[in-house]
């Protein structure tokens, strides 16, 4: 088997991403055997870029093709996507070189040696080796290309197209866009900021503060968040069944059960004992009144709880002395 140049194929590289400013001045497609032609291909770091490879078949045999690339950047960068191996006289197929740079390219300092600077221009080759089905000689046909990584820049556009030219401009651009756009975005989401659901964990005490909310380490951080968010529902209706219940439900999880009537079935029931007290011809003994005793205002809190998911009954303790009036006593039943 031998390996030698040549002149039976004809390849053209046509890349998906044109670089508008490339170092070299020459760019577009090459064809191999004819005019030999630079091949530039623009890869953004963490997005996809494709250089499409057309083979035609200019002998009298039937070829078996097998693509290799080669240059001086990581190989796991490309891919080679083939949908058949064999090439019939006069026919001809195309192969696709996928291409994808990491993300955190321009922020991995792995990508680059100490005292080293960032290479973004890459010199590749690829090689196209063909065997003539029925006689086994095996051939050698390369092409040449360019593999630049540049920064996505979003300033290019609002410059003249005369500038998008210049390659040393885009990447110029690139270092005020790192400047200044997180504070433009920090602007375009500062509802985000202003939300206690997502708003950094750092903010949070700032939130608290708007609303007079303390603190408390014994809450989750997401439980932090619901109690922040719904603090001025909370100051509304303290003092009364609804706004305990609301308490108690934040913290619980349990179902407020709004839409069942009757309050022992509900998850979280707060009974309130109610009693005319002694009224001349309006009370029973035994029934509606005592003699000599008795709790006003007391009510009963029972918490069902759900398997698997205990309830702090300090904690819980807490939340009514905190929120029920000061004159009223209370009982607690957790099942």
């Amino acid at each position: 088997m031998t390996q030698a140049r040549s002149s039976s194929l004809l390849v053209r590289l046509t890349p998906m991403q044109v670089y508008q400013a490339p170092p070299a001045p020459e760019g577009g497609g090459m064809a191999t055997g004819s005019a030999s032609q630079e091949c530039e291909v623009l890869l953004h770091p963490g997005e996809p870029s494709e250089l499409v490879v057309q083979i035609e078949n200019l002998g009298s045999r039937a070829l078996e093709l097998e693509l290799q690339v080669e240059g001086d950047f990581p190989a796991q960068w490309c891919r080679v996507g083939m949908e058949g191996r064999e090439l019939f006289p006069g026919h001809q197929m195309e192969a696709v070189l996928y291409f994808q740079a990491p993300h955190q390219f321009f922020e991995e300092q792995q990508s680059f040696a100490a005292g080293e600077s960032l290479a973004l221009n890459y010199r590749s080759r690829l090689y196209i080796y063909h065997t003539e089905l029925g006689t086994g000689r095996r051939q050698i046909e390369s092409a040449e290309f360019n593999l630049y990584i540049r920064p996505r820049s979003l300033y290019l556009n609002f410059v003249p197209s005369i500038y998008r030219e210049v390659d040393f401009i885009g990447r110029l651009l690139k270092i005020f866009e790192e400047a200044f756009e997180p504070s433009v975005q920090t602007l375009d989401t500062l509802w985000a900021y202003l939300n206690p659901l997502t708003a950094p964990e750092a903010l949070l005490p700032f939130l608290a503060s708007w609303v007079a909310w303390p603190i408390n380490p014994r809450w989750s951080l997401q439980k932090q968040r619901l109690l922040i968010r719904q603090a001025m529902e909370i100051y509304r209706w303290r003092g009364t069944k609804r706004g305990l219940r609301l308490y108690l439900h934040l913290y619980t999880d349990l179902p407020l059960d709004e839409e069942i009537i009757e309050e022992v079935d509900k998850h979280i029931c707060i009974q309130e004992t109610f009693g005319d007290g002694f009224v001349l011809s309006g009370t029973r003994l035994g029934q509606d009144s005592v003699m000599g005793g008795g709790r006003p205002f007391h009510f009963i809190v029972r918490l069902r709880s759900r398997p698997n998911r205990p309830i702090d009954e300090p904690l819980v303790r807490t939340i009514i002395e905190q929120e029920k009036p000061a004159f009223c006593t209370y009982e607690l039943y957790i099942s």
